[in-house]
């Protein structure tokens, strides 16, 4: 990992409009991110995790302007993408790319792999001829560990884990700098996640890819990043190594998700951390900390203003350890 930054996230925001009555007016809005930064730097592994619904695949979509922010700024290789026009944004879109979640749905099943991988090929001109484009199909089938014979193969013929390994190698045929795994492992059986996580590590360390990896699964996180950022109802509530972030949490709702992973150590049984009723809608969330309504340690301050994010010492000086908790 350099310390170069890739990519900064700077007061990011989403929200998307709720339109009602005769004339479709504005009624509301859901605040699916709010007010999000961070900095990735080259070679790095950012972890992002939280409940369903907290906003995660957004704000990767966002990043990669998949969907357009409402707010904020992304720099990404020196370049405001926020502020870039759609047709500069297209020639720097091959240095960003994207893993689905849905190895089944983002497939075209009338495509042949070798037509999938061709796409991203011809849209930015990456090979001057059939010949070369045919060798850089079949070293990327290669690298994720898929047969020559593959190209004439429907996504139908092959199983989940496979079709991911298609996904990746689309991914892959543009030569990115930055990919956004948004959930890449969490529809595969777990016999196959943990190849698939090992396959993204090799490539990593292989062709120095930075990731942005967006998961549910604590564990999956732990082992494949650098840092950990905590999603909580559109906001990042804590970030840190992921070594420190797994042994010494700060935030009250990063505790309970931790303790909710299953340990088999016997002799490290960690007090299972129950929290009472459900996430609150991000069409009106809570005023002051909106984790107040559920957090074990909740007081009045917690009620009227909403904690910033806070550096909270830590071990590893570089990387730094912030949580955003009045009593943290």
């Amino acid at each position: 990992m350099s310390e170069e930054i890739l990519l900064s996230v700077k007061n990011l925001e989403k929200k998307f409009p709720i339109k009602g009555g005769l004339f479709s007016r504005e009624v509301g809005a859901v605040q699916a991110v709010s007010s999000v930064s961070f900095d990735i730097k080259k070679g790095e592994t950012l972890g992002l995790v939280g409940e369903s619904g907290c906003g995660k695949s957004t704000l990767g979509r966002s990043i990669l302007r998949l969907i357009e922010p409402t707010a904020g700024e992304i720099i990404f290789k020196g370049h405001s993408l926020t502020q870039m026009r759609k047709q500069d944004l297209r020639k720097l879109r091959r240095h960003m790319q994207i893993i689905f979640q849905d190895p089944y749905a983002s497939l075209n099943p009338r495509m042949t792999v070798e037509e999938i991988l061709s796409e991203p090929l011809d849209v930015h001109k990456v090979c001057n001829s059939k010949d070369e484009k045919l060798k850089k199909i079949y070293n990327l089938l290669d690298l994720c560990g898929l047969r020559k014979e593959s190209v004439s193969k429907f996504p139908h013929e092959f199983s989940g884990g496979q079709r991911q390994r298609i996904c990746i190698a689309r991914a892959l045929a543009v030569s990115p700098d930055f990919i956004v795994c948004d959930e890449p492992v969490s529809a595969l059986d777990v016999s196959i996640q943990a190849q698939i996580v090992n396959l993204l590590q090799d490539l990593q360390k292989e062709l120095r890819l930075t990731y942005l990896f967006i998961a549910h699964d604590l564990k999956v996180v732990e082992h494949i990043s650098d840092r950990v950022a905590v999603m909580y109802l559109g906001k990042i509530v804590e970030m840190a190594s992921a070594q420190e972030l797994y042994h010494s949490p700060k935030h009250p709702y990063t505790q309970a998700l931790l303790s909710a992973v299953p340990n088999l150590d016997p002799e490290h049984k960690a007090t299972r951390i129950v929290l009472k009723g459900d996430p609150p809608s991000p069409l009106s969330p809570p005023k002051g900390c909106h984790f107040n309504p559920r957090c074990p340690i909740a007081k009045a301050n917690c009620l009227e203003s909403y904690p910033v994010l806070r550096n909270m010492g830590s071990h590893d000086s570089k990387v730094g350890h912030q949580a955003s908790c009045h009593y943290a």
